[in-house]
């Protein structure tokens, strides 16, 4: 995904819903369940901008009718957004470069002792599957 767009918050919340509901999900169901669980009551066309939204960046897909209404399902999953999400602020930000992320992340703050075993760790284990 080289064009890949960050979901806006309100975006990012239809597609967690869309990712824990596990299957093929209409407009008319994602307004229920906004309705009903997040006290959120958009109209039809509110709901339809946010998934045409999503069509065209690329996170959803339509699969199917039921009769004027389309069936939308994820064409990536949340694992695959994060990753996508983690690897676009790195090159945006840092150039591509972990360690000026770390260093940005952690300069003034101190790492416990904990925290920079496990990160040697982590790293000693991804050098050691190359």
């Amino acid at each position: 995904m080289n064009n890949f767009q960050k979901l806006s918050e309100t975006e990012m919340e239809v597609m967690e819903i869309i990712w824990a509901t596990d299957h093929p999900i209409t407009s008319s169901e994602l307004l229920e369940i906004f309705a009903r669980d997040k006290g959120r009551k958009w109209k039809g066309q509110t709901m339809a901008t946010f998934l045409a939204r999503l069509v065209e960046k690329g996170v959803l897909i339509i699969t199917g009718q039921q009769g004027r209404t389309n069936i939308y399902e994820p064409c990536m999953s949340l694992e695959q957004y994060r990753s996508q999400e983690a690897k676009n602020l790195l090159e945006t930000l840092y150039k591509g470069s972990v360690k000026n992320f770390l260093v940005t992340l952690y300069d003034g703050n101190d790492l416990t002792v904990e925290e920079i075993a496990e990160l040697k760790q982590w790293f000693s284990q991804k050098e050691a599957k190359k």
